[in-house]
Parts: structure tokens; sequence; C-alpha cells
């Protein structure tokens, strides 16, 4: 195991040549990229659409390529989900990543193809690895186990054409090569479980004697994993469980909220933390130093960026890589090799450096909540909320909600959130119990995301509804210079700053 974790440490670093390469040259690598998707694409449907074969620099890109999101290219997906191929994208397309819905439907599925699979979300797993090794010229990452968190597949039936859909983590493991789950743990067939708290269970028994020595996961579920490793080990900390841990790679959320959690679970101060930039959509970028919360964009991945400056005076006019500034939020625009074209992501970003280019992720386009994953849209909250005064005869002047963060609790062995929602009513339902009760279930019909964290409890507990006295969201406003006007009540926020701000003027 020494020669074998020298020898692929060795192979690892070198892949950082590479990555010094594209930080050295990003326009040029960018550049080429566009030209890379647009030849490959261009006898597709799509590519004939919009001209492809006469596509030879951005411009043309921009000119011929209009502005799209998930609505826009939703046919085009569905027939492909259907069977047809050659629509988007040049190759076979028989992977859907599901993510959570949007305006009109529960859940998105984003096109995963082959080249996507290899040359993006692949090459992320490889990179996060190598740049470990690099920060740490020590390490012993393969002298051990990755206890990696998957999601679970289904299989689609349209006719005699099968696809497969679920969450990117299941795709990404079910079609590792082979050699890999030498690497790897739990096994494959409790990995890809549906059923999350017997999976729960399955991955701790199944670990917690294992010399796992890194963790990959989103922190709210990996947290769960934590506690379920500890109560069957009967072990204080994660340290005394595994003693060679040094390093978990982690993303989906925001990870502050949770660190002090992680630290007092591991109660191990030499522990690495890389945090990575793993959407749906794509892998876009990966904390390349030590103690630092930027991110290195990674621009070899398949993927040409195009960026929209949200100070509002613009929403079509885009930027490439080399017209970017310092500190100017941007909307990130993405085209990729499994066929997702001037894609309107919803996330935002901020450079703190250029040329190399990092960043740190400064949230969403619209309001939101993605606290423990859940990624819960204004659009959600409301329809969820008209459900629930529909059924208890209630009536909603006003509402804001956030999350709550449970610090971990050995003694109760309990971590789980909650969203806390503060409500002002013109008519109150008779039993706020009740209220949140169906709140609960309307957004888990509503959100798949949601339906999957609340599952038994394990991530996110019911709602925690508070009636507030009449006027509460006006004294607020007034109190912010924010009455009349385009101001309005945030209604959704990752962090409880509008929450507690409110609360105090209750008490």
């Amino acid at each position: 195991m020494p020669i074998l974790n020298s020898i692929a440490s060795w192979w690892m670093k070198k892949r950082i040549h590479q990555i010094e390469l594209f930080m050295k040259y990003p326009d040029d690598v960018q550049n080429e990229w566009l030209m890379k998707l647009t030849q490959s694409a261009k006898d597709t449907e799509w590519g004939k659409k919009y001209d492809y074969k006469n596509i030879f620099n951005v411009e043309q890109f921009k000119n011929n390529v209009p502005l799209q999101d998930y609505e826009s290219l939703k046919p085009f997906i569905d027939r492909i989900r259907r069977g047809e191929q050659n629509i988007l994208w040049h190759s076979d397309i028989k992977w859907f990543a599901k993510s959570s819905g949007t305006t009109n439907d529960k859940s998105k599925f984003i096109p995963v193809s082959e080249e996507s699979l290899d040359d993006c979300h692949y090459n992320g797993g490889r990179d996060m690895i190598a740049i470990h090794c690099s920060l740490n010229p020590e390490t012993q990452l393969f002298t051990g186990k990755n206890l990696a968190l998957a999601g679970s597949l289904v299989t689609d039936h349209f006719g005699s054409y099968e696809s497969q859909n679920g969450d990117l983590s299941a795709i990404v493991i079910n079609n590792l090569p082979r050699w890999w789950e030498f690497f790897r743990a739990p096994d494959m067939d409790i990995a890809l479980m549906d059923k999350w708290d017997e999976k729960l269970d399955r991955i701790a028994k199944a670990t917690m004697n294992d010399n796992v020595v890194s963790l990959a996961g989103v922190p709210s579920w990996m947290l769960l994993i934590m506690k379920r490793v500890l109560e069957e080990s009967g072990k204080k900390s994660i340290a005394e469980v595994w003693p060679n841990l040094e390093v978990y790679f982690h993303g989906g959320v925001n990870f502050n909220p949770y660190r002090e959690q992680f630290k007092n679970i591991f109660n191990k101060p030499d522990l690495n933390y890389l945090e990575l930039y793993n959407a749906t959509e794509g892998f876009f970028g990966i904390q390349d130093q030590r103690n630092s919360e930027e991110l290195l964009l990674m621009l070899d991945y398949g993927i040409y960026y195009e960026f929209i400056p949200t100070d509002g005076t613009t929403t079509d006019k885009t930027l490439a890589l080399d017209e970017v500034a310092l500190d100017v939020n941007y909307e990130m625009v993405i085209s990729t090799t499994a066929g997702l074209w001037r894609y309107r992501l919803g996330d935002t970003i901020k450079f703190t450096s250029l040329y190399p280019f990092r960043f740190k992720i400064t949230g969403r386009t619209k309001h939101f909540m993605n606290a423990f994953g859940e990624e819960i849209i204004v659009d959600n909250a409301d329809k969820a909320l008209a459900i629930a005064c529909e059924k208890t005869g209630a009536q909603i002047a006003e509402y804001t909600a956030a999350p709550v963060y449970m610090p971990f609790d050995s003694a109760q062995g309990d971590s789980s959130g909650a969203h806390e929602w503060l409500v002002e009513f013109d008519v109150a339902p008779s039993s706020i119990e009740y209220f949140s009760e169906v709140l609960d279930n309307a957004l888990k019909s509503i959100n798949s995301d949601y339906e999957a964290k609340r599952y038994q409890n394990l991530a996110l507990k019911q709602p925690l509804v508070k009636s507030l006295p009449n006027g509460t969201f006006y004294k607020w406003l007034e109190s912010k210079n924010k009455l009349g006007g385009q101001h309005k009540v945030p209604r959704l926020s990752n962090d409880r700053k509008y929450v507690e701000e409110i609360l105090k003027m209750i008490e």
C-alpha cells in the first residue's frame, strides 16, 4: 500500500501542471473549448437551428444563440428523455441528473452525456484529489478508502427506450471504473439505496471498521452519517473511529454554519477541509489554496463560461472571462458537453482574483433557502402557503422564512435543522401546528429536494411557524427606511439576519 500510495500521489500531482497551464492561458483555453463545443454540435438539431457550422468566434456565438434557462430547454430535454437523440448534443444521452424544480415542475432533469461525465464530473473528482495531494505532500490518501455519499437511481421507460434519472452523485458512482471500488466505501449496493434511514444505518455499520481516509458529501447529510457512526461504534469522536482521516471534501451548501459542528464531531485539529463547487449542471470550482474561501474556476472541463452583472442594468448582455472585474456580482451562464447552451445557471459569484480566476459563491439570482440542500425558491413557498391557507381557512398578510441550524449534541444525538417561518395572518388558522403540517406536506409535493431532506426528519424537521402581531413587518421596514416604493419583505433567506432582526422587535 505505501508503494501504491506513492505512485498514485505522484500521478495525481502531474495534473497540477495542466491546471497551471489553464491558469496561465485562461482566455485561450476558454476560446478553444467554445469552438470544440460548437463544432461537436454543429450537426445536431440545435446546431443546425443556430448555424453552428458558421460560428468561429465568441461574438458570432452570442449573436446566433439566445440565452436559455431550464424552461426554454425543457421541450428538447423531454424529447431526449423519450429516446430522441442528436437534439442538443451529438452523442446519445441516457442519464438525467435530477435537481430541484422550477415554477412549473417538481424536478428538473439535467442531461448528462458521456463527455460531461468524463470531461467534467470525473475530472473534477480527480482534480480535488490532485490539489489535496499537492497541498499535502505527505498524504496517505491511497492507503485507505473514501466514504462518498450518493443518492439513488431509477429507470424510466418510454416504450422500448430506457433512461436513468437520479442524483448526480448516484450517476457518477454507478459509472466509476471498477478498479475505483478498491478505494471507495461503502459497497455499491449500499451506496445507491433509496431508503435513507436504512441507508444511513447500513453505511455506518459497513464503514466504521474500515480505514477511511477521506470523506466527500453535502454537510447536512455527512453530519447524519457521522452521528450514526458514533452511535454504532460507541466512540466519542470520529478521530477515534477513523484515526487516519485526513480530508473532508464538501460542497452543495454554505459550509460556514456547519464548520464548528464538524470540528467538534471530528475532534481532529489537523483535518483538512476542501470546498468544491459541483452543481448538477457541472463541476465549476475547487479550493486550491490552504485556509482560503476562494475557489479556482476550472476552465478545461468542457464548459464555456459567460457572466451577467447583477446590478439590474441589463438581463441579456454577457461578458466573457477576459471582460469580468473584481468584486462585482455575476450570474453564471454556461455552455456544456451535455447540450446546455448559454444556460442561465441561477447561481451568482464574485471574482476575488483575476489571472488566475478565483471566486466566491455569493448566492442565487432569486430569494431561496438552501442551507441543507433543499433549494426552496419563492415560487415553492408561495404555492405551499396557498395550499396551507386553503386547507386551514387562514389568510396571510406577510411572511419571511430562514433556516434554523441545530448544533450537534452527542447526548441527544440530534443535528437536524429546520425552517422558521414568521407569518403575519389577516385570518389566523385555528391551529398553528396543523398549518405547519399542511405547509410541510405541500412543500414535499412541490419540491423533490425538500422532500428528500425531510425524510424521517433526518436532515430537516417539520417547519417552525410563528404567528407575528399585526404590523410587525411594517415596523421592521420602517426601521430600515424602506417603506413604500419597490421595498418588500424578503420572502426567503439563506441566513438568519432578517429573521433575527424581526424577532427582536416582538421581544
